[in-house]
């Protein structure tokens, strides 16, 4: 159906409505998210490119770790050149890891196949994430033994927490960092989010930097100055919300 410029604008704006109320609940849902209870979970044994690792080194000396339980094994299809497809277009899509570190959180995948079979294929396949051995039971324990998944989990003085794990189509999402820091308890440490009382929060955007430039203590006043702007911006526009003033 072809249309007139300002009935298409009208169409689009009908339809910005219904997508500011999907992000919206999904806003919701990882407010409700960063509220799960947690459970300890005992220690685990890993072999990495460094010898044998626990579940707890895997962090990283981060406070947050999610985990992806790929299928790279003999007996999956694609041994031993490649892991699953699905698990591959996943892998796909991990972005720099250096924004999820800067939000003190790690990214690992983990499958049974031996390391050198893993450094192999992730040379072939162009991949940089973190891939570790499994040795024990984790992949049973943790609802992975049979299928992929994503676990999350907590690292503090008291020991290791599971506080999220998510499956099947759920898994789709994973990648950017933005969806991937959704999952942890303390979110992206922005001030809109509804999170519990203590998490650290800051303005949006202000924290984003270049992969690269996570080692300045501070970002530039430059940056600073844009980020207000563009919010000052941000919350004058209507964005979808006919007569109303827009807060994302």
């Amino acid at each position: 159906m072809i249309v007139s410029t300002r009935e298409w604008e009208t169409a689009r704006q009908e339809v910005l409505v219904r997508e500011k109320e999907v992000m919206r609940a999904h806003d919701a849902l990882a407010a409700a998210r960063r509220r799960m209870p947690w459970h300890a979970v005992g220690d685990y044994t890993f072999d990495g490119p460094e010898g044998r690792v626990s579940l707890a080194d895997l962090f990283a000396g981060r406070s947050q770790l999610v985990l992806y339980r790929a299928f790279y094994e003999e007996g999956v299809f694609g041994w031993p050149e490649r892991p699953c497809r699905g698990c591959s277009m996943i892998a796909d899509h991990i972005g720099h890891l250096a924004h999820v570190h800067a939000r003190d959180t790690t990214v690992v995948f983990a499958s049974r196949a031996p390391q050198s079979d893993i450094a192999a294929m992730k040379a072939r396949m162009g991949w940089t994430v973190p891939w570790y051995t499994i040795t024990d039971s984790f992949d049973r324990d943790h609802g992975v033994d049979e299928w992929h998944g994503t676990n999350v989990f907590v690292r503090g003085p008291e020991g290791v927490f599971r506080s999220y794990f998510v499956q099947n189509r759920g898994d789709e999402s994973l990648g950017t960092t933005w969806s991937i820091l959704d999952l942890t308890p303390t979110g992206r440490r922005e001030e809109w989010e509804d999170s519990p009382a203590g998490t650290p929060q800051g303005k949006p955007y202000e924290w984003w930097d270049w992969h690269d430039g996570y080692v300045d203590a501070a970002p530039p006043p430059e940056w600073l100055e844009k980020v207000e702007g563009g919010i000052a911006a941000f919350r004058g526009c209507s964005c979808g919300r006919p007569g109303g003033s827009g807060t994302g």
